[in-house]
């Protein structure tokens, strides 16, 4: 199979819920990292074979292929197709690794892969999932569904507290990790860490998510979102808007029109995991996708594990025994924020301009995904 590789990675600032990206529309949003990407990159527009994004909630603004509407926003070639795919809060990233199989099989030689999610304009809930005014009377599956699960519709929420409890992560260590978010991340944005990785949109320049004046008491004080439960609001990931997108070529295209790569994707996993606890995966997902790339843990030089709660970080940092100096080290989804669609694709885009900063090998980006899945990607800096 053939090598592949990353040209370049950009992505939009992520925009607060009611915030500076909050009027933007999705495929506008997409449109801004399209045309950063191949002006960036400087791939002539007219090679690019496909451009895939992840997008969660497809109703609405996100409705009609916005991959596709969002390259034709921007002005860029008619004969280019574009294609959404959904694997929940992972969308980003697998919709990188299916345009990475592509390459590596020799079907197409550049592809542009990313996401969107305005979650300001298309809101995550019933109605938005359901397309009917409350989603009242709708059914989570069908009666193979109810059969083998039961007919509650499983909760993130109570996944998450659960897996507090299962593996022993107290309240008062979540905090302190949501706190360190905040803290990476404001810590990031001040040295400037994001800014090339960022094309500004509507005036916003930077991340809009992070807390400066958060701090472990402010947090004691917020109550459980459920009754009894561990997990507040603090300890969990933000609503966001956000766009991202990596420029994908083979080693023929590389040479063929004189491109100059930034980071080489080694391997991708995915997996399922209980569809009840819904939140575990990357437990999985990060030894099997290590297999793949014939890497230890020790190998790696920055790990990003998506922060949809503190919990679920905490208890796969304590089976992989991933150190916590290099996981998230600028903050993640509980201080950036969580764009749906568009975070497995910024996690990535932080992590090839991170591994360049530092000097680092190896990242490896993993997420939990709602339905219980899981992706995983190791990518090596280029040097």
């Amino acid at each position: 199979m053939r090598d592949v590789f990353v040209v370049d990675a950009v992505r939009t600032p992520i925009g607060r819920r009611r915030g500076g990206l909050a009027e933007v529309h999705p495929t506008d949003l997409g449109a801004a990292v399209l045309s950063e990407l191949v002006d960036r990159s400087g791939v002539d527009a007219d090679l690019v074979e496909d451009v895939i994004f992840g997008c969660v909630t497809q109703v609405g603004a996100q409705a009609s292929n916005v991959a596709r509407v969002a390259w034709l926003s921007a002005g860029l070639p008619v004969h280019v197709p574009g294609v959404v795919v959904d694997r929940r809060c992972g969308s980003g990233q697998q919709a990188v690794d299916f345009a990475a199989n592509a390459i590596r099989a020799g079907q197409q030689d550049i592809v542009i892969a990313g996401g969107v999610e305005s979650m300001s304009i298309v809101p995550i809930g019933s109605a938005a999932r359901w397309g009917t005014e409350h989603g009242a009377g709708v059914a989570y599956g069908g009666a193979g569904w109810i059969a083998h699960h039961g007919d509650a519709e499983p909760s993130q929420f109570v996944a998450a507290d659960e897996i507090a409890r299962r593996w022993d992560v107290t309240r008062e260590e979540m905090e302190a990790f949501a706190v360190e978010s905040h803290r990476r991340a404001v810590h990031a944005i001040d040295a400037g860490y994001f800014d090339r990785e960022i094309v500004p949109v509507a005036g916003v320049t930077r991340d809009e998510g992070p807390r400066r004046d958060t701090s472990s008491e402010k947090m004691a004080a917020m109550p459980p979102l459920l009754d009894g439960g561990l997990i507040t609001a603090a300890l969990s990931s933000q609503v966001s808007d956000a766009a991202s997108a990596l420029l994908l070529a083979s080693q023929d295209a590389v040479e063929k029109y004189g491109l100059v790569p930034r980071a080489r994707i080694v391997a991708s996993a995915v997996v399922g995991s209980d569809p009840e606890l819904i939140l575990t995966g990357p437990i999985t997902s990060t030894p099997k996708v290590l297999e793949r790339a014939g890497l230890s843990m020790a190998d790696i030089d920055l790990f990003e594990c998506n922060e949809a709660f503190a919990s679920v970080v905490l208890a796969w940092a304590q089976e992989t025994k991933a150190p916590a100096e290099r996981t998230n080290v600028n903050g993640g989804a509980i201080s950036l924020g969580h764009p749906l669609g568009a975070t497995g694709a910024r996690l990535l885009t932080s992590v090839v301009h991170e591994l360049e900063r530092t000097g680092g090998r190896y990242g490896l980006v993993t997420m939990c995904e709602g339905g219980g899945t899981s992706n995983a990607t190791v990518l090596e800096r280029v040097s």
